[in-house]
């Protein structure tokens, strides 16, 4: 830079702190040149050639980074503009450390503006795909992000001004666990959540049973989940006890095993006994939904012959299931009507003794 000055000066016959100054001008008005051809870049090749691609990710970062990478050029450039000028030389160290904290703030911006962009990518594309995330959530971990790299943009100003760093993390250690010891429940709720978040035990829409409780996921949030029970009132549950308790997700059910029984009364002769198999496994196998396992006449009880059916639902859906099993047991009264079965029912037979 002091090449330069020397050659305005030698041309224009300038002093030096005029030759210096127009020197400084000169560099700067290069940086804002080169700024503006990096955004030129930006806006007619990189964003052109963005648009071609499939995915919107590398536009939404490209639409992110492009002025504060405009701005990094241009105060890069007036940093070397104003080292040349000789009477600031007292102040190089001061104007160094303070282009250093922008820069480093330049940076910081840039990269949480990245982040940003990616989890919200990730988001939309898990959406696509029936997960959608908790809104919540994501800002949470947004700014949990940031807050770490917040932090690391401080102890690198920090250390721009020659600051001993080892006082400053041992306080930022004590002050953690303080704040991690008067917030034990929420962080632990908040962990959970983020345990839910990733591990993916159950989502929203699910149907789930926690302990004696049953109903639909409606909501994940940082603290707590929503449940709709089946009786219509909303249950509020902490992520932890979600965390750690078992869990039933009859979402990720695919096929749904049933087994009930039919008794017959004791009077039933054995030739109508032996059919029975037969007509509740063709009654069954008449169902759209419904793939027979077995049926098998099973005990002797106090007041029938009972018979045990165990068949599978192709579907989860609990309403599907109960239709289905309200056509069979329609179905076999009517095929027993038809073969004269009579159905049993609770009864006693008392037997008196005349001679007492």
């Amino acid at each position: 830079m002091a090449s330069l000055a020397e050659l305005i000066r030698d041309w224009l016959s300038l002093d030096q702190l005029a030759s210096e100054i127009a020197a400084s001008v000169i560099v700067f008005a290069f940086a804002i040149l080169v700024g503006w051809i990096v955004f030129f870049v930006f806006e007619k090749y990189f964003t052109r050639w963005a648009k071609k691609t499939k995915t919107k990710l590398d536009d939404q970062i490209l639409r992110n980074i492009k002025a504060p990478v405009y701005f990094f050029v241009i105060l890069v450039g007036a940093y070397y503009g104003l080292e040349s000028i000789t009477f600031l030389e007292p102040y190089s160290a001061l104007l160094t450390a303070a282009f250093s904290v922008v820069e480093i703030l330049l940076v910081t911006l840039i990269i949480t503006r990245i982040i940003n962009v990616l989890i919200s990518w990730f988001a939309e594309k898990s959406a696509k795909h029936g997960k959608k995330t908790s809104d919540h959530l994501l800002f949470l971990l947004k700014k949990i992000i940031q807050a770490l790299i917040y932090l690391f943009a401080f102890l690198a100003i920090l250390a721009t001004f020659k600051i001993d760093l080892s006082g400053v993390v041992l306080g930022l250690g004590v002050g953690g666990i303080a704040i991690a010891l008067a917030l034990q429940t929420v962080l632990s709720d908040a962990f959970s959540a983020f345990s839910i978040y990733f591990d993916k035990p159950f989502e929203v829409g699910d149907f789930i049973v926690v302990g004696d409780y049953a109903g639909t996921v409606k909501k994940i949030g940082i603290k707590s989940t929503r449940l709709q029970l089946l009786q219509g009132e909303e249950l509020i549950i902490s992520n932890k006890e979600l965390t750690t308790a078992s869990v039933r997700n009859f979402k990720k059910l695919k096929k749904r095993r049933i087994v009930f029984a039919v008794g017959v009364t004791y009077d039933t002769p054995l030739e109508k006994l032996r059919k029975i198999p037969d007509i509740i496994s063709k009654t069954i196998k008449k169902m759209e939904l419904a793939e027979i396992d077995r049926v098998h006449f099973k005990e002797f009880s106090d007041f029938s012959l009972n018979f045990e059916i165990v068949y599978y639902m192709k579907v989860s859906d609990y309403v599907k299931y109960m239709d289905t099993q309200q056509e069979i047991n329609f179905a076999i009264v009517e095929a027993f009507e038809k073969e004269g079965i009579k159905m049993a029912f609770p009864t006693q037979t008392i037997f008196l003794n005349k001679e007492v």
